[in-house]
């Protein structure tokens, strides 16, 4: 005896496993408190870049296995069916696609009933409330309230809900009124296939400042090997040259090998060993190499005054002198 199988339900799962095995990149997405409204509207957003499909899990799984008779570990997918998901499907690649799902996130106050996803810790200090009934709501939720000159204040910092425990409608009254939205709700990639590979959701959720750092160091440590290991590559040929005159440079120096370049580094070298020398007998030098070059001297108004008289002289005398050699 076989189970009867509805038409309806064969032919939605050869439907699903055709457009699968035809499609770049498939993947489960979870769907859990996701507003029927928000959805639609998330679903209408990605239009044109994304594709979702929603069906019962039985089926869907059904359609998975069907499509890895075709595409080659498509199959491993059906693991991740699980709660409420569906299929998404896109030509992007997996990475980007998480990207544009992880867009779809946003904060939501909660209702009461749902599992905080994080520790809700509330600080101590005053609270945007006048005195009145709140004390009394914020005391029944757990809170250290009081009210202190003419406002209402949070005595001590208290972990309100710890994370996996379930939110109380009271707690949740209480974070909507301090305006705190613990629920996230959106579109959450669980896996993705692409090319015959299966990537998590740890994988995929990369931090993209972090990768580019990684990738940065990795090429800066790649460099710096290949130029001590002198390994010429198009990026290291530049630096092991400049590497390469610095040493022959420092050679020629020390062996006292001189060129136009090492000359001048020569004659300092030279000088500053003098001067070490003389440090220690200070009667060798003269008072010439003991003071330092300066410019010369500018003579004063009065020098250049009195030597512009004297040569104003000296020229009356000349021309006297040549008045008289041409009389005679």
């Amino acid at each position: 005896m076989t189970a009867h199988v509805a038409p309806w339900k064969k032919e939605a799962v050869t439907k699903l496993a055709t457009h699968i095995a035809g499609c770049k990149v498939v993947g489960i997405i979870d769907v859990r408190g996701v507003p029927a409204p928000a959805f639609q509207t998330m679903r209408t957003d990605l239009r044109g870049r994304v594709q979702i499909t929603m069906i019962k899990n039985s089926l869907m799984k059904r359609a998975i296995e069907e499509a890895g008779k075709t595409l080659k570990g498509v199959d491993e997918l059906a693991g991740s069916v699980e709660g409420q998901c569906a299929v998404v499907t896109s030509d992007l690649n997996p990475f980007r696609l998480f990207k544009q799902l992880d867009r779809t996130k946003t904060k939501m106050p909660a209702r009461g009933g749902e599992i905080a996803p994080d520790d809700i810790e509330i600080k101590a200090g005053d609270t945007p409330f006048k005195p009145g009934p709140v004390v009394g709501d914020l005391q029944k939720a757990g809170l250290p309230a009081a009210i202190e000159q003419g406002k209402v204040v949070i005595k001590r910092d208290k972990l309100l809900v710890k994370m996996g425990d379930e939110i109380s409608r009271e707690v949740a009254l209480v974070l909507t009124k301090l305006e705190i939205l613990p629920i996230t709700i959106g579109l959450d990639l669980r896996a993705a296939y692409e090319e015959g590979m299966v990537f998590a959701k740890e994988v995929l959720a990369v931090d993209d400042a972090e990768y580019l750092a990684k990738v940065q160091l990795a090429a800066t440590s790649v460099l710096n090997l290949s130029v001590f290991a002198a390994f010429p590559t198009e990026a290291s040929t530049k630096p092991l040259l400049a590497k390469a005159h610095t040493n022959a440079l420092n050679l020629a120096v020390n062996a006292n090998i001189a060129n136009n370049e090492t000359i001048k580094m020569m004659l300092v070298k030279a000088n500053a060993q003098m001067r070490s020398i003389a440090s220690k007998a200070p009667d060798a030098l003269d008072d010439g190499q003991k003071s330092k070059p300066s410019a010369a001297p500018t003579p004063s108004p009065k020098e250049d005054d009195a030597e512009k008289n004297k040569g104003d002289k000296k020229d009356d005398k000349d021309k006297k002198e040549e008045e008289k050699v041409s009389k005679e």
